[in-house]
């Protein structure tokens, strides 16, 4: 008869579960006097099959914009922002957008290419220097101009560097607005 038994060294690795996301709110704040540009993106069913829905952002011509994203778990009453806050060596925002919307920055954004431009509040910037995206600044364009906005929000624990790029690790986020410039 032998008898044997399980100490902490045998426990299997704790899995760092996704969190489920069901509403990001992007907060424009101008540089001017004119109230914040809120939108607030919802996904009615959590991890269903309904996929999230996306109003469409309207800005003005030649303002400066400071973005601000709230990500959180509406039906378990939880604030996501913080998690990735706290993780933010492991998550990094991604963003895309027609180019021609922004004056700065200007092309497409750092989807296709790492090196794109996208202004990162450097504050935020993991132990690494790595940045975060959770704050980001926009100057639009100076004419009217439409096109779509894509933010996303790759999950990259031990592979976020200075190369990573938005192929890599998974997507928390993936959301594309249509936007105006006006």
């Amino acid at each position: 008869m032998g008898f044997t038994s399980c100490d902490d060294d045998d426990a299997p690795a704790a899995e760092n579960e996704e969190e489920v996301i069901d509403n990001v709110i992007l907060t424009f704040t101008p540089a001017g006097s004119s109230a914040p540009v809120v939108v607030s993106a919802i996904d009615p069913d959590g991890d269903g099959a309904a996929d999230f829905t996306t109003p469409s952002i309207t800005l003005s011509t030649d303002e400066t914009y400071t973005l601000t994203l709230s990500v959180n778990n509406i039906a378990e009453g939880e604030d996501i922002t913080a998690e990735i806050r706290e993780e933010d060596e492991e998550h990094m925002f991604f963003f895309e957008f027609t180019s021609g919307l922004f004056a700065d920055p200007a092309g497409n954004g750092n989807v296709d290419s790492r090196d794109g431009a996208v202004n990162y509040d450097a504050s935020e910037n993991d132990a690494a220097g790595y940045p975060l995206g959770l704050t980001t600044v926009w100057q639009t364009a100076a004419t009217a101009q439409s096109g779509t906005f894509r933010i996303i929000l790759k999950h990259q624990p031990d592979i976020k560097s200075a190369t990573s790029t938005a192929q890599d690790g998974e997507s928390d986020i993936d959301l594309e607005f249509d936007i105006t410039i006006n």
